[in-house]
């Protein structure tokens, strides 16, 4: 009994010194001490993507760790949330997603057969950036320069305006019907385009389809061409960049068109500890004069957030408000 008890002690007291030298690596080896993974819902190129990778750079130089940019697109953002949910949840893989991603994606899939509960295995870190939108008209052979005349024309000609929108169910088709919703059940045409923003310009300034939400940096070019007629702005204040160009508040539709907002996102059972050490470095690449002039050139706003807690209540309320939209109007979106 004697030697069991000491033995006892011994395998005791081993313990007690491997986890004194394991804290003491770790006080000395903060993290992070290896690579980082940032996981982008998206192919590489857009403004998700150029968000990461604008961020991976400084947080590469400030912690002198390599942070990784993968692009892991498909299925509306569940691709990139599944790998981020089976990662584990150490901090060596984060997500930065947008609003489809990370907001809509998750109302309308809750409830069905996917591999992660989304508000109970993902956490928000902060908000990166804002990205203006912009409810803009073709001028091709469409005279409509304001949303009164928008309505106006649409009441006119039912079922004869076409509005295009990159994919079915984005929150840019949500943006539009629901717009039309609210003006008086306008009867207007969704025209998916899978390129992207960059097919429906084409579609625009082609005159396939009559109106579009995009967001302002991808269509600035045309805007300043006059190839495209901007009605009116998904934004909290007119843009200095259009200055007459009425927001979707001005014009009478408070709550309608979307500002794509870029976040950060961890696994929810990582620590506070390394939680904390992302949002708070992330938080300062924001600041650095070489990310500020990539995301200012891109016409991005940058709105990082003063804590975890901040975070939690933001994407509380992002989802609650898509949660609204989502009842309000119904597109059917496949699986």
């Amino acid at each position: 009994m004697k030697r069991v008890t000491l033995l006892l002690m011994s395998s005791l007291s081993l313990l007690i010194v491997a986890l004194s030298v394991q804290a003491q690596r770790s006080a000395q080896n903060p993290y992070p001490t290896r690579p980082v993974r940032i996981v982008v819902p998206f192919a590489p190129g857009g403004a998700t993507d150029i968000v990461a990778r604008a961020l991976t750079a400084e947080l590469k130089d400030r912690l002198g760790q390599v942070f990784l940019v993968e692009n892991k697109p498909g299925a509306d953002g569940i691709v990139a949330i599944q790998d981020l949910v089976r990662s584990g949840a150490d901090g060596y893989t984060l997500m930065i997603g947008n609003v489809g991603t990370n907001a809509i994606t998750p109302v309308l899939q809750a409830g069905k057969n996917t591999a992660f509960e989304y508000e109970r295995d993902v956490t928000p870190v902060m908000r990166l950036a804002d990205i203006p939108g912009v409810l803009v008209a073709s001028t091709q052979n469409f005279p409509v320069r304001s949303i009164s005349e928008l309505i106006d024309y649409a009441k006119r000609n039912p079922s004869k305006l076409n509005y295009g929108t990159p994919g079915i169910g984005n929150y840019a088709h949500y943006d539009m019907a629901l717009f039309a919703k609210r003006a008086g059940d306008l009867k207007m045409t969704a025209i998916p385009n899978r390129a992207g923003a960059s097919g429906v310009i084409n579609d625009l300034l082609s005159g396939t389809v009559q109106i579009a939400f995009l967001n302002a940096a991808s269509t600035a070019g045309n805007i300043q061409a006059g190839t495209l007629r901007p009605l009116a702005l998904a934004n909290h204040t007119r843009l200095p960049s259009l200055p007459s160009v009425p927001t979707m508040r001005e014009a009478g539709f408070p709550g309608v068109g979307t500002i794509a907002w870029q976040g950060l996102f961890a696994p929810a059972a990582t620590s506070n500890e390394v939680l904390e050490k992302v949002r708070s470095e992330t938080a300062k690449a924001l600041q650095a004069p070489s990310v500020q002039k990539i995301l200012q050139q891109q016409g991005f706003n940058i709105v990082p957030m003063a804590s975890l807690e901040e975070a939690k209540a933001w994407l509380t309320e992002e989802m609650s408000a898509w949660r609204k939209v989502t009842d309000e109007v119904k597109i059917e979106v496949s699986n």
